[in-house]
């Protein structure tokens, strides 16, 4: 059963009633339910999906604690996406590939002014990358390479070489989540989404630039030392968030988080 669970004081649309049925909701429901505000302003949302013991993975990767519905959101966020931020380590890990032109979301990115599917901008210090994959050399969009001034020059013309689009957003070799942000924004990109990894999503939460959080929790246990959602240094006071949607299925929850 696939059902939109009641939420007190929604500040965004979901799937409409009669989606709480047996049919697949449909990309243009879970489109609207997952609309970016309106404004000028940059917003980063983040996808992460957690067991019910707070683990982020199984054996590495987050794949194995996902279902279609999650894969199915996760291809929406992106469909709505300019920018999809992810960090060197997750892109060694999870195999990250080039995002693709979707034809279900070509007119609704047309209208947006996008091109036809997100960039995908690899967050780096060292640069410590393969850029003969194809997430460099063959994809639809430019890929970018947001990194620090100070990042090894090598390897700054080794991306430029492939065809990535190199940014820097940070003094040193440290990239800076505010800055990475502001320099996307400055470029067009106000509709950011990051995807992890955790280490990542730290460094936003900790530099409090994170506007949302879409979080799928599977019903699932898996124990071990795996990672959590967001990792690195905590944040002095925790940051309160608001849930604005909630769907359900099967035992999976898909809930929206934005910041107060």
């Amino acid at each position: 059963m696939r059902r939109l669970l009641p939420v007190t004081d929604l500040t965004t649309r979901a799937p409409r009633p009669e989606a709480a049925s047996d049919r697949e909701w449909t990309l243009d429901e879970l489109a609207e339910a997952y609309a970016y505000p309106g404004g000028e302003r940059p917003w980063l949302r983040a996808n992460m999906v957690t067991t019910l013991d707070g683990a982020a993975q199984h054996d590495g990767r987050s794949q194995g604690i996902s279902c279609a519905t999650d894969m199915r959101i996760f291809g929406t966020l992106r469909g709505l996406a300019d920018v999809v931020l992810v960090g060197a380590e997750t892109v060694r890990l999870e195999g990250y590939r080039p995002a693709r032109a979707r034809e279900a979301f070509a007119e609704r990115r047309a209208a947006a002014g996008q091109g036809p599917a997100p960039a995908i901008a690899v967050v780096t210090a060292s640069l410590d990358l393969d850029f003969s994959l194809p997430l460099f050399v063959s994809p639809l969009v430019p890929t970018l390479v947001i990194t620090g001034a100070g990042a090894p020059s090598d390897r700054v013309h080794a991306a430029r070489d492939a065809g990535a689009e190199v940014l820097f957003a940070g003094e040193g070799a440290v990239v800076e989540p505010a800055r990475a942000v502001a320099e996307l924004a400055a470029r067009g990109h106000s509709r950011l989404l990051t995807e992890g990894g955790p280490r990542l999503l730290g460094q936003f939460v900790a530099a409090d630039v994170l506007d949302e959080l879409c979080l799928t929790v599977s019903p699932m246990l898996t124990a071990g030392g795996a990672q959590r959602i967001a990792t690195g240094p905590g944040v002095t006071v925790p940051e309160r968030f608001s849930l604005t949607s909630l769907l359900e299925e099967a035992g999976f929850l898909f809930s929206r988080y934005g910041k107060i």
